[in-house]
């Protein structure tokens, strides 16, 4: 399955709570999707977040998000894991 990197440019400030909060809901929406969010960062100072999701597609990924918090990232780019 694809491996996406999702990048949030977040307007208005965000905890590290909120986050974590956001990612919990994920966790409870994407098995309707077919999707797995893996991990997540977050940039406080800068208000960026970034996932890496394994998903059949860059819009079940997107509808997670949509269906989970309405907070749809800015870009989403398909990536490869290295080492």
């Amino acid at each position: 399955m694809p491996l996406y990197m999702d990048i949030h440019q977040l307007d208005d400030p965000v905890t590290v709570d909120d986050v974590a909060k956001a990612h919990q809901a994920d966790l409870q929406a994407q098995g309707r999707y077919d999707v797995q969010y893996l991990r997540y960062w977050f940039n406080e100072t800068q208000g960026r977040i970034f996932c890496l999701v394994e998903a059949p597609s860059v819009e079940a990924a997107s509808s997670v998000h949509r269906e989970a918090h309405g907070l749809v990232a800015d870009e989403v780019l398909e990536v490869r894991e290295g080492s």
